[in-house]
């Protein structure tokens, strides 16, 4: 299904949607500000919402629906597990635990997996991961661990995660904090080596910082990273969630700079849109210092989890969603930077099919710019102030993608 979505006056919301959104607002926490589209089907790059108005999704989930609204074969294989079984907990094997670990392994060049649900448990388990190794493996003093991290850095909202991020929103009044943490500039090799100390275990960046507004860090950054976190005998952590998977045009967004970290945080396209799975990844002397009893989770590596990573990896394996990532990522880019000299869009950063928006706060807000959009059928999502975020499932068509820039085109000039 593709094509723009016919001409029909979207402006305002109909009986059904009111309905839904104010129902919505009474009766849930108010810690999200979604757009006013209430959505009830999905195939491909398009939803359609409850009035049955077609919208172009160009954030797929925040990169959890790089293969697309309802792919074909990740909703077969979900289908086929759900006759079979669905949860064991982690206290029984399942037929698919020990080939989905082993498939994921090898697809990021690694020994081991520790699979989980959401991306930002993956974190959680990369920081007790890396504290543990720590004090196992490389002997720093009990309860001395620190971990490196990147300012404006979005690795999740747990507790432990925002006592390490800088944005207001995410960390005031959730305190108080838990300590272990340095925070450092985002692409500031020398800072980042300044603080590395011996009671350092781990460095923990996204390649590219996602909610931070796609940014992406000067050249050989991540190579240096790596070059000093091998000098000082520290694990490189990186967390791939959002840039990896096929995103950037590579699996990986660490392949860019020839780079392999310790370890892997992925999550997000893991689970297709169809199941929330993540994993941490890594070698046998990281992810080896479990033992029994020590970490776990209850649907973490559940059978129907697996059966659709299973997926996910075989259609990695064949290249061609990161390939698609990388051409038409080339094309958006162009296209966009063509508005930087405008006058409209101060900035575009990103690789491949994602994209930071810088646009003139004088033309409008983040929000603003995206309920506009709202109107003609595109769906992006604003962040920090002036800025959207283009990230459209790796299987939109160039025609659809080349259809949501002329709607942006028209919102800048109007």
């Amino acid at each position: 299904m593709s094509g723009n979505p016919g001409t029909t006056d979207s402006s305002s919301s109909g009986d059904s949607t009111a309905r839904e959104i104010a129902a919505a607002e009474s009766y849930s926490a108010h810690n999200y500000h979604p757009l006013p589209v209430v959505v009830a089907t999905a195939e491909g790059a398009w939803m359609t919402d409850v009035e049955g108005r077609r919208y172009l999704d160009m954030l797929a989930g925040y990169s959890a629906l790089n293969f697309g609204h309802a792919n074909p074969r990740l909703i077969a294989a979900a289908k086929a597990q759900l006759d079979r079984v669905t949860l064991t907990s982690r206290a029984f094997h399942h037929d698919r635990f020990a080939r989905f670990c082993a498939e994921l392994a090898a697809l990021c060049g690694m020994e081991m997996v520790l699979p989980m649900n959401t991306g930002a448990e993956a974190v959680e388990t990369a920081v007790k991961t890396a504290r543990k190794w720590g004090y196992r493996v490389k002997g720093v003093p009990d309860g001395r661990a620190k971990i490196v991290v990147a300012a404006d850095n979005f690795h999740g909202r747990t507790t432990t995660i925002v006592s390490f991020s800088t944005d207001p929103e995410a960390r005031a009044d959730f305190g108080p904090y838990t300590p272990g943490f340095t925070i450092v500039p985002y692409g500031d090799l020398a800072a980042m080596e300044a603080a590395v100390d011996d009671e350092t275990v781990a460095v923990l960046i996204e390649p590219i910082q996602g909610e931070a507004g796609v940014l992406v860090p000067p050249p050989g950054y991540l190579a240096g990273v790596r070059r000093l976190t091998a000098e000082r005998g520290v694990l490189f952590m990186a967390d791939e969630i959002q840039s990896g998977l096929g995103r950037t045009g590579r699996t990986f967004a660490c392949e860019h700079e020839g780079v392999v970290p310790d370890v892997y945080i992925l999550g997000k396209a893991l689970g297709g849109g169809v199941v929330p799975v993540s994993a941490v990844v890594s070698s046998r002397e990281i992810l080896g210092v479990f033992r029994p009893g020590e970490h776990g989770s209850t649907f973490g590596g559940n059978p129907l989890a697996c059966a659709v990573g299973l997926e996910v990896i075989a259609m990695l394996r064949t290249g061609e969603y990161q390939q698609r990532a990388a051409e038409l990522g080339d094309h958006l880019h162009r296209e966009l930077h063509l508005l930087t000299g405008t006058g409209q869009v101060t900035a575009v950063r990103g690789r491949g099919l994602w994209a930071g928006v810088d646009i003139d706060p004088a033309l409008g807000t983040g929000r603003q710019v995206s309920e506009a959009l709202l109107a003609r059928r595109v769906l992006v999502k604003d962040t920090h102030g002036s800025t959207i975020r283009i990230a459209p499932p790796l299987t939109i068509t160039k025609e659809d993608l080349d259809w949501s820039l002329t709607q942006l085109r028209e919102v800048l000039n109007t």
